[in-house]
């Protein structure tokens, strides 16, 4: 690990994990000048201070805590109850990590005098153009590069990623041989808000319900009514509770609540339209219009022509068809492993 930012202030974001507690460990052991923040960002992570103080007594290092509830109610809990409620897919890390969890990092780190702001995140920065880009992992398995993809310069200029270049079963030994007793602690969830990640239960809870409709057949037959959009994603196939004679698939979720249902092998699409774009300056699309892209966190990469269009989204044509698109779900652009950036899915075709 380069020593570039020795003996100056670094702010790592704290979870109470193992990729946390060990990004603080190496920033310390390589002459950083570490504190830690953790961020309480809902009811769920409240449970999760005993953990974090643990780690930060453990490791010698001061532990600031930030109470961050209205930011992420505002910035992440509401558009996500929104997206699942009008039939989206949404992902929660896409949004907390550049309005809630990165921003507060940044913002205390300035308070505190730290130059430099840290997260476990599996991922690189690199220099390109003048400019800092985000790049994947080394390893690829565990790659987080589609969650950052919306971090600004102003963040990625002071953003460093002590994880990027290991496994996650060489960081699991390093806070093994090092005592930690976040060495066994399982992995964090995504929807980490949610307890037990059952984010159906936790809307419910709000008193928040997706609409109602019915279920079409891909002939378009009204086959009778759904519990509620919030129940089903594109792609989906278990839990339809449908005889159709034929496997069948959520294709489409429609604005009045309707569900329209395709055959399996119907699930591909060949283009997606995204929306509120997030772009790396150091790309220029008119030059990149052959990319990757990744629709999901966990999927394979895709190359893709990438054309602008006149209202400010952006179509990707994919070389071969793409199974199951989800509106709310991001489309993350890549030129080998560096992220040129993405936006959200809005149509598909």
């Amino acid at each position: 690990m380069t020593n570039k930012f020795a003996n100056k202030g670094v702010l790592v974001g704290i979870s109470g994990g193992v990729d946390s507690a060990v990004c603080c460990m190496l920033l310390r052991d390589a002459g950083y000048e570490v504190q830690g923040l953790y961020c309480i960002m809902s009811e769920n992570h409240l449970l999760g201070v005993e953990s974090a103080r643990t780690t930060a007594h453990e490791l010698g290092i001061a532990l600031h805590i930030a109470d961050l509830r209205e930011q992420f109610k505002a910035s992440v809990i509401i558009p996500f109850t929104d997206a699942y409620s009008t039939g989206r897919t949404p992902n929660p890390c896409v949004l907390c990590n550049p309005y809630v969890k990165f921003r507060s990092l940044a913002d205390t780190a300035a308070s505190l005098g730290a130059y430099s702001i840290a997260s476990g995140h599996y991922a690189r920065i690199t220099d390109l153009n003048g400019y800092k880009v985000i790049e994947k992992a080394s390893d690829k398995a565990r790659d987080q590069s589609y969650m950052l993809y919306r971090l600004e310069q102003k963040i990625l200029a002071k953003l460093i990623l002590p994880l990027g270049l290991k496994s996650k079963t060489e960081v699991r030994a390093l806070a093994g041989e090092a005592g930690l007793s976040s060495s066994l602690r399982p992995d964090s969830q995504e929807i980490c808000f949610a307890p037990d990640g059952d984010y159906i239960e936790y809307m419910h809870s709000l008193s928040l319900y997706g609409k109602k409709g019915s279920f079409l057949s891909p002939d378009g037959e009204n086959m009778g009514s759904h519990k509620g959009v919030e129940f089903y994603t594109v792609g989906q196939r278990r839990g339809l509770c449908l005889n159709t004679g034929r496997p069948v698939f959520v294709k489409r979720i429609l604005e009045n609540g309707d569900i329209l249902l395709a055959y399996s092998g119907d699930e591909y699409a060949r283009q997606v339209t995204v929306d509120r774009l997030s772009l790396n300056p150091a790309f220029d699309l008119g030059s990149e219009n052959k990319l990757e892209v990744k629709l999901r966190s966990a999927a394979k990469p895709a190359k893709a022509c990438i054309s602008p269009n006149d209202d400010g989204t952006l179509e990707l044509a994919f070389f071969e068809p793409q199974r199951a698109p989800a509106p709310g779900q991001s489309a993350v652009l890549y030129k080998g492993d560096l992220l040129v950036g993405g936006g959200f899915i809005v149509d598909f075709a």
